[in-house]
């Protein structure tokens, strides 16, 4: 029924294979960031420096002084908001000083220099979320009620919840380049200004590597989402 769509996603087909595995994806990828980040994260700095001092060492080397570092509850919840230009560093982050913590820290500040300096995908990101979020609210609903009509109303809603899916994977796909960038900046800045040795600097490196896999399965997961919808509704119009 419903023009011979079924009841799409309330019961299995074979398109759930293509969101089973973004799923495992992100689940690889959240396993081993955690991994990672328990393992580096038992490794002292040398410079016995918190992640918060690694954070206001750098924010004011790079000349910026009103971006405000302050401690949030959580674990990898670390983030920095351009909106009222604080960064947020979770409690194994803060007050830790081993070389996971201001690996991570030294990321954020990644995202405040950005900021800073106008870095055009990080503009495009902040400019497409309110879209991304309605985009990604919309999606389902407008395609489950596309299916309730047969005409082309049906096929219009249907294909405007495509579109607005698209908008969120539009946003996980320019996280990309934001989340390298900012840690490119990092390691550049704890290579450059010593806060870090080398031997230090590899295990920082392999925690902002498995941190950066997270976006990267986020996006698959995003595509193959959208790639699913496409399977399932893209031919509509020709029933």
């Amino acid at each position: 029924m419903y023009g011979g769509y079924g009841f799409y996603g309330f019961y299995w087909d074979p398109t759930y294979y293509l969101v089973v595995i973004g799923a495992v994806i992100c689940l690889m990828a959240s396993f081993k960031v955690n991994r990672t980040f328990q393992k580096f994260n038992r490794v002292r700095s040398a410079s016995g420096m918190t992640g918060a001092q690694a954070a206001e060492r750098m924010l004011h080397m790079s000349g910026i002084y009103d971006v405000t570092v302050q401690h949030i509850s959580g674990n990898l919840t670390d983030n920095y908001n351009p909106r009222n230009k604080t960064l947020n560093l979770s409690d194994s982050v803060y007050n830790s000083s081993s070389v996971a913590a201001i690996g991570v820290a030294a990321h954020e500040c990644g995202h405040a220099i950005q900021h800073q300096q106008s870095y055009a995908p990080l503009t495009i990101r902040s400019a497409i979320v309110p879209v991304a979020n309605l985009g990604s609210t919309l999606a389902w609903p407008l395609i489950l009620i596309g299916l309730l009509f047969q005409s082309s109303t049906g096929s219009t809603l249907i294909t405007a919840g495509i579109i607005a899916f698209s908008f969120a994977v539009l946003f996980q796909l320019v996280t990309l380049p934001v989340e390298f960038n900012a840690s490119s900046r990092a390691l550049h800045f704890l290579d450059d200004s010593g806060m870090l040795s080398q031997e230090e600097l590899k295990g920082t490196k392999k925690v902002l590597k498995s941190a950066a896999l997270t976006y990267v399965a986020g996006a698959a997961a995003a595509i193959l989402q959208l790639l699913r919808l496409v399977v399932l509704f893209g031919g509509r119009d020709r029933d």
